[in-house]
């Protein structure tokens, strides 16, 4: 039987001699992860169910990064709980602040996470890391205690979606540009609980951080997960983190004509930056049709934009130039490696010349957490994923997504700018 690189990925954490799309499996998990919004109603379901240890030390995973470093009591506490929870159980993979960093950043830069694994975690955006070539999903924080104790995960089988990325990319567009192109596309259930199966020549010429924005959004379209067949690029980004862990891996491709469920070609040539207007991530527009916004803040980080590439390319644009005084420019690099990366090459002395502030690794404003919320009738243009009502702040506020090419140049113009229009 033919498969995609999903059903290979799942059969082979099965039991099973053979698995076909709608089918329910049982399926053995490489690593669980929470986080310090939903790890704790999982520890507390841990708990109730008088489970005295977890399956492994080594495959539970807590990360305390959209609170931290904690804006007040009642985050201090969740972020305790896991503190607590990691120390009795002696895990492996807990990071305090001065080591965090944005979960679904932090992962692949530790090695925790490798292709042909099975990846679930107590947050939708854990579809991150099929850009390595692994089964990767968002669960139920009920879900992940089940995970937790029996180190096994049911699921159902989904059907695999092939998005073809055809031609040249033009100057400014990268992953995230795609992804909301896509998203644009087909509409916020047009995946509903299918395998996004991204390639094309496109594909194989974006670099890894632009494979993990991709793969990020897969579910702003609905999707189960996001995946991306391993190739030069994804073996030597993970030869170097598999030695952190000294894990191994396993490369899994689709068969040649195996069964999708659909198969959807975009010419990237006629593809400019793009802008998701308010308040969903699959109103996108290009950037050209939002040129007279004006915004007040101006965010650059998160799991979605928060690595060094995306850094690097905001303050290419950002160098020299001062933002606009007509708004807030907040920097949030992803992991603290990431941070020390910016210090070191200069591009922290570059945002804050501009007049911007650089920040501790944290998801910060993205999730309306904290270090940037909006207020009524406030508008932000952020490289975050999400984009719905109140998301970042009031109510009566918006928030629009896009690049961090479009958001450093955004930042200069005070208003929603294309790139070539200040670099």
């Amino acid at each position: 039987m033919k498969n995609t690189i999903t059903e290979k990925i799942l059969l082979e954490h099965t039991e099973n001699k053979s698995i076909k799309p709608g089918d329910f499996i049982f399926a053995n998990v490489d690593v669980a992860l929470g986080n310090d919004i939903t790890a704790p109603i999982a520890i507390c379901e841990f708990e109730k169910s008088g489970a005295k240890k977890v399956f492994d030390k080594n495959k539970v995973v807590l990360i305390p990064d959209h609170f931290t470093p904690a804006k007040d009591c009642k985050s201090a506490n969740q972020a305790k709980m896991l503190k607590t929870f990691a120390e009795k159980h002696r895990l492996k993979h807990y990071y305090e602040i001065g080591t965090m960093g944005v979960e679904h950043a932090l992962l692949p830069e530790l090695g925790i996470v490798m292709p042909g694994e099975l990846i679930i975690g107590a947050d939708s955006h854990t579809c991150t890391y099929g850009a390595l070539g692994a089964f990767s999903t968002g669960v139920g924080s009920t879900d992940l205690a089940a995970a937790m104790i029996t180190g096994k995960v049911w699921l159902r089988v989904p059907e695999t979606i092939r998005f073809e990325y055809k031609g040249k990319l033009n100057k400014w567009v990268g992953g995230k540009d795609l992804i909301l192109y896509t998203i644009g596309k087909i509409g916020v259930e047009g995946a509903r609980y299918k395998a996004m199966e991204f390639t094309g020549e496109a594909i194989k010429k974006l670099s890894m951080d632009d494979r993990f924005s991709m793969c990020n959004m897969a579910i702003e379209a609905g999707g189960k997960s996001g995946i991306i067949e391993p190739d030069e690029i994804t073996i030597k980004y993970t030869k170097s983190k598999a030695k952190l862990q000294n894990k191994k891996y396993h490369v899994y491709k689709s068969d040649n004509n195996c069964k999708y469920s659909e198969v959807i070609e975009y010419d990237v040539s006629k593809i400019e930056p793009q802008v998701s207007f308010p308040h969903l991530p699959s109103n996108a527009k290009p950037v050209s049709e939002a040129s007279k916004i004006k915004v007040d803040q101006v965010v650059i980080g998160s799991c979605t934009n928060g690595r060094i590439s995306d850094l690097r390319i905001a303050a290419k644009i950002l160098k020299g130039k001062k933002i606009n005084s007509s708004l807030r420019l907040i920097v949030i690099p992803a992991t603290q490696e990431i941070y020390r990366e910016a210090v070191e090459e200069g591009l922290a002395e570059i945002f804050i010349n501009s007049g911007g502030l650089f920040s501790t690794p944290s998801c910060g404003p993205c999730l309306g957490g904290h270090l940037g919320i909006l207020a009524e009738g406030e508008k932000a243009l952020a490289t975050t994923n999400r984009n719905f009502v109140g998301r970042m702040g009031h109510t009566k506020s918006e928030v629009y997504l896009a690049s961090p090419a479009v958001a450093a140049a955004t930042a200069i113009k005070g208003r929603i700018a294309h790139p070539s229009e200040v670099a």
